[in-house]
């Protein structure tokens, strides 16, 4: 059984057993959340993200459409990950898709830039631009 916190916003019924989910994270309706995860506290997930088994994100990371976490990953505190390539206010493109391939590492403060594809394994240093 999940455990999921009461002050926490999860909308979505797509989680695996054992995943415990801390207080003030929001998950959106269309969210996919595989089993044995930790989603700690002040986290977002967006509707079109998959994360896979044993997934620990740390505070701090937003997960936005188009993204995918394969199973294994550690996301640190604060990774930063983007979705857009021309951003612009109330002007929506289509998404560019980012995955974090099987049992990669993302030190705390590292950004994603969107579209990139991280390896198995991979390691990213702290505060890391991928590009």
């Amino acid at each position: 059984m999940s455990k999921i916190h009461h002050l926490s916003d999860v909308q979505t019924t797509s989680i695996g057993e054992n995943t415990t989910i801390w207080q003030y994270a929001v998950i959106l309706r269309g969210a996919i959340i595989g089993k044995n995860c930790n989603i700690n506290c002040h986290t977002f997930v967006e509707n079109d993200v998959v994360i896979g088994d044993n997934v620990t994100v740390k505070s701090g990371v937003h997960l936005w459409d188009g993204i995918t976490i394969e199973n294994d990953v550690f996301i640190g505190p604060s990774v930063v990950f983007t979705n857009d390539l021309k951003p612009r206010s109330k002007k929506y493109n289509e998404f560019e898709k980012t995955v974090v391939k099987k049992g990669a590492s993302l030190g705390a403060n590292s950004t994603i830039l969107a579209g990139v594809t991280i390896g198995e394994y991979a390691m990213t240093g702290t505060a890391s631009n991928i590009t």
